[in-house]
């Protein structure tokens, strides 16, 4: 079985009463549920984490090498400061898919930038709940493809 690391970065355990008009009103309890949902139609098995320790997502990252094939990661305002994170996923040479609920190029102007972006498969944004689904089937069929 198909084993992936989900990572929501920092605050996200806050999500539905924080900033509801940005984030909306999803909580990370109904994200997770969603995720597990598709994977296990897809018979993959998720370990799903929450961190607002930037130490921690590195470690995790570091750990996934050898227990995991892809990681699935909103690492939230760590996507534009975190170059320990991006460093990280670039080491562990595992695909990885950037997802954020927000479209975050549509923000302020210091969110524009993903330092995380180079370094993963691909990013969504912008479409709420729907971002982690979508970012899930696409880690899903990029691990499909390298069979």
């Amino acid at each position: 079985m198909v084993k992936i690391l989900v990572v929501h970065g920092p605050n996200l355990n806050l999500l539905g009463t924080r900033e509801p008009d940005v984030y909306g009103e999803v909580t990370i309890k109904q994200i997770n549920q969603a995720l597990k949902e598709k994977a296990s139609k897809k018979n993959v098995q998720l370990n799903i984490v929450q961190s607002n320790h930037e130490g921690e997502i590195v470690d995790l990252i570091g750990k996934a090498t050898d227990n995991y094939a892809g990681i699935l990661i909103n690492p939230a305002a760590y996507t534009h400061t975190s170059v320990a994170i991006r460093d990280a996923l670039s080491a562990s040479k595992i695909p990885a898919v950037e997802v954020h609920l927000s479209n975050i190029y549509a923000r302020e102007e210091f969110r524009h930038t993903s330092v995380i972006a180079p370094v993963v498969k691909g990013q969504i944004s912008g479409f709420g709940l729907q971002s982690y689904i979508l970012g899930l089937e696409a880690l899903i069929e990029t691990l499909k493809s390298r069979q």
